[in-house]
């Protein structure tokens, strides 16, 4: 496979890491293709094309972090045996923090930051993450430890309404933001469709956050936010008339499942809701 094949290969996985770190889907671009022009020109041998697209996409993005706000002089971690041990190594499951994660993010150092992105949100192993900082492999999982306290304290005591949650995965769906919606996502999430939906070409049935988010990450563009049976959902409209309604099914602050409806019944029965409708 060639340069460009390969790189092609790997972008929409580096667009997201670098829309996730920078939550801004157009500077994410920015940087792949900086980190393109770098995997075009460089004369190193590469033993794992995705790992070094990884770092060094992710090192252009702490470098764009920290110009915009130096990390603290305190931000690299305590060692291990001043520390309490975390008590679960695993994604942050909190409740609203998917509601939240753009306030939180931006309390967070450049450092904390990238490792929390990706280990809680993409799963990035820890030796990858230590090489991107320059930091040992205890270092990089005491800064996604630290982070992940952070997250979880500032995240909102109360769990958010149904209508917070649908809307905030509607904002980060039209905006690229495939962190956002990981965080929005059960880990079980399943999206599915009626009949009617199913013929007019929605996938019969996904699973899993990472897939859904993937399916809805840049999309939903032309859904507007409605009622469905009383539920806060969403329907994609064309020339006015509803063509299919997004059916969700929030608890704890994420999204358990979508079902795709286009059962003319329910079509009709929609009614249009602000953005910020707290029913």
């Amino acid at each position: 496979m060639d340069l460009t094949a390969q790189f092609e290969a790997e972008r929409p996985r580096l667009v997201r890491i670098a829309a996730g770190i920078l939550d801004d889907r157009a500077e994410g671009e920015d940087m792949v293709q900086q980190a393109w022009l770098r995997f075009h020109g460089t004369d190193t041998v590469i033993d794992s094309v995705p790992a070094w697209l990884t770092v060094v996409t992710t090192r252009l993005c702490l470098d764009r972090l920290r110009s915009r706000v130096p990390e603290p002089v305190d931000a690299a971690p305590e060692p291990a045996s001043v520390l309490a041990p975390d008590p679960a190594e695993q994604v942050v499951q909190a409740a609203s923090v998917g509601v939240a994660l753009r306030m939180v993010l931006e309390r967070l150092s450049p450092a904390e930051r990238v490792a929390f992105i990706l280990h809680d949100t993409f799963g990035v192993d820890f030796r990858t993450i230590a090489t991107v900082l320059s930091v040992s492999s205890e270092a990089a999982r005491k800064l996604a430890s630290r982070a992940r306290s952070k997250v979880s304290g500032l995240a909102p005591a109360e769990t958010p309404a149904d209508w917070e949650v649908v809307d905030a995965f509607l904002a980060a769906s039209r905006g690229g933001s495939f962190a956002r919606l990981v965080h929005l996502l059960a880990p079980d999430v399943v999206v599915s469709a009626d009949a009617e939906a199913i013929a007019a070409g929605t996938p019969v049935r996904l699973e899993g956050r990472e897939r859904v988010a993937a399916m809805f990450d840049g999309a939903a563009k032309a859904a507007f936010p409605v009622f469905v049976q009383a539920r806060p959902g969403a329907a994609w409209y064309h020339l006015g008339t509803p063509r299919v309604a997004f059916d969700f099914t929030v608890a704890d602050g994420v999204v358990q499942s979508i079902t795709f409806r286009a059962d003319a019944g329910v079509l009709a029965a929609l009614t249009r809701r602000a953005a910020a409708d707290r029913r």
